[in-house]
């Protein structure tokens, strides 16, 4: 059968055509523009837990727009390439637990946290935070950082601006003035509220107190997060306190850094563990966070007694000038020693002493020793005391079991969260800050196989982005924020040792924040793409509509 066309037919066809091929061209025009970064060539792990796929990313404005086997012609179209060559290609690691107030600012590009594979911390821990988050997040967007920061509201921080240091339960117009505070945080942008009940002032809260602010941060889907009252020997009575106060404000709970401390705790992480999974299956969302070391860090007024540390520094160095409250002190942080079978405080080493740098890297043993006192336990705390008259010290205190820690390391529902803060390459800070993601990743994963490379890497990323409300991070999907990172399985290494802290972890070659290069072949390109994170919640956007 033939076919043929009138002139008027012809005329149309070729219309069409031409038609056609301008659609073409627009359509190749916006898409040789669409492109700003093509990673090819990659192990794509992607966040969810499921097994590594070979595919290319391309991300455009900041945002992840593709995801899969793209082809040659969108090498083509993208301004920057990066070859993955067969590398993990994962989301940014968002590290949960973080203390990074202070040292931000001072060292914007975040060295330690970005060579760690981290895109996002979570800030605001242990009850201590910025005094006003609405600040915070300003001058973070200001500065310009090299990581994304969310921040919960601190506790120690709310009671602080309330109550000051006082030893005593708040009044009923002090409660409201705190729920009232914590409510403003929300409002400005906090992820929940966290508690640190181990430090001032937040020592002295009872737990009706910490329910009505926990009740005023789930108004806004807050969630708990909390350094429990105690990891040692009342750990199941602290562990109790938390899952209470996640039931009684109806909210989430993350109970911070878990752990057991102390030689006469050991073995107790299935006890513990099996609270956490009894909880879960009751109905309580509850999960967890670790770091993956055998030794915590704090200052070293936690081993004072509750009620020697009220009034903070000067009011502690007060009270050890006074001979009968010295004595009174002495004796029962000796009681506390003993009852946690401690043959010494060779396990708490000085991280960083500004009134005497020199004793950095030595532990309280050492010290005792160089000061002429016998290695009794009664010698050595009366050193600790003499250190905390001159000014108190941040210690790093060895005092778990490995066992313990692999245990914990084990479990689904554990993210991973350094506890630590950005460096500045002063003293002698736990490893932490540099290594831990590194360090789960070669120790856990690799050597140990503790952990599948998958599943870590759930925990470091969506999981966490699930728990704190980031609602566009932690997985590389199309229109997610572009918060990338690509390394080498086989040689990513935690090079940070309690010897030799400052030292950045290897094999992260790549790592992207917010669609911009921050480390390109394993050094940072001084980039700071980071941004504040804040959190709305829906009652605040429902105020807003009404109004």
């Amino acid at each position: 059968m033939i076919l043929t066309f009138s002139s008027r037919q012809r005329v149309i066809a070729t219309s069409l055509v031409a038609c056609l091929a301008l659609v073409c061209c627009a359509i190749r025009d916006s898409t040789e523009s669409r492109v700003d970064l093509l990673i090819t060539n990659g192990r794509i792990v992607d966040g969810t837990g499921n097994n590594w796929v070979r595919g290319d990313i391309a991300i455009k404005d900041g945002r992840i727009l593709a995801v899969g086997k793209l082809g040659r012609a969108e090498t083509n179209r993208a301004k920057r390439v990066i070859d993955a060559k067969d590398r993990i290609v994962a989301p940014g690691f968002i590290d949960t637990h973080a203390h990074i107030e202070f040292g931000l600012f001072e060292n914007p590009t975040t060295n330690n946290f970005i060579h760690n594979g981290v895109t996002t911390v979570i800030t605001g821990n242990c009850g201590g935070s910025a005094d006003s988050l609405r600040e915070f997040f300003n001058r973070i967007d200001t500065t310009r950082v090299s990581i994304n920061v969310a921040s919960l509201v601190g506790h120690n921080t709310v009671r602080r601006q309330v109550m000051g240091l006082a030893n005593r339960e708040a009044t009923n117009v002090e409660q409201a003035k705190m729920e009232s505070v914590v409510e403003t945080a929300m409002l400005e942008g906090a992820v929940g509220l966290s508690t640190g009940l181990i430090y001032l002032p937040g020592v002295y809260s009872t737990t009706q107190e910490v329910i009505g602010l926990a009740r005023a941060a789930a108004k806004h889907e807050g969630i708990y997060a909390s350094h429990i009252r105690n990891e040692g020997s009342r750990v199941r009575e602290a562990i109790d306190e938390a899952l209470d106060i996640g039931r009684a404000a109806a909210m989430t709970v993350q109970i911070s850094h878990f752990k057991v401390s102390a030689p006469a705790n050991w073995g107790r992480s299935r006890e513990t563990l099996t609270m956490i999974e009894d909880a879960r299956r009751a109905g309580l969302d509850v999960t967890i966070d670790q770091y993956p070391y055998t030794a915590s860090s704090t200052a070293l007024t936690v081993m004072l007694p509750e009620w020697a540390m009220e009034g903070g520094q000067d009011a502690i160095r007060q009270r050890l000038a006074d001979a009968p409250t010295r004595q009174r002190i002495a004796a029962e942080m000796l009681r506390n020693a003993e009852m946690n079978k401690r043959p010494s405080f060779a396990y708490a080493v000085v991280a960083r002493h500004a009134a005497d740098p020199q004793l950095n890297g030595k532990n309280i043993s050492e010290i005792n020793l160089m000061r002429g006192r016998p290695a009794t336990l009664a010698a050595e705390i009366e050193t600790m005391l003499d250190l905390l008259t001159a000014g108190s010290a941040q210690m790093v205190f060895h005092g778990m079991s490995e066992d313990d820690v692999r245990f914990f390391m084990a479990y689904r529902f554990n993210m991973i969260g350094a506890d630590g803060g950005v460096q500045t390459g002063r003293g002698m800070p736990h490893p932490r800050s540099y290594g831990t993601n590194a360090r789960v990743l070669a120790k856990y994963v690799r050597e140990e196989k503790i952990v599948t490379l998958e599943d870590a890497i759930r925990r470091m990323t969506s999981l966490a982005a699930q728990k704190f409300q980031l609602r566009d991070r932690g997985l590389l999907r199309q229109g997610y924020a572009a918060d990338v990172v690509i390394f080498d399985e086989n040689r990513v290494q935690d090079r940070a040792t309690f010897e030799n802290p400052h030292q950045f972890s290897e094999g992260f070659d790549f790592v992207i924040v917010n669609g911009e290069v921050t480390v390109y072949d394993g050094r940072h390109t001084g980039v700071r793409a980071g941004r504040a994170l804040r959190k709305v919640s829906s009652a605040a956007s429902s105020t807003s509509a009404g109004r």
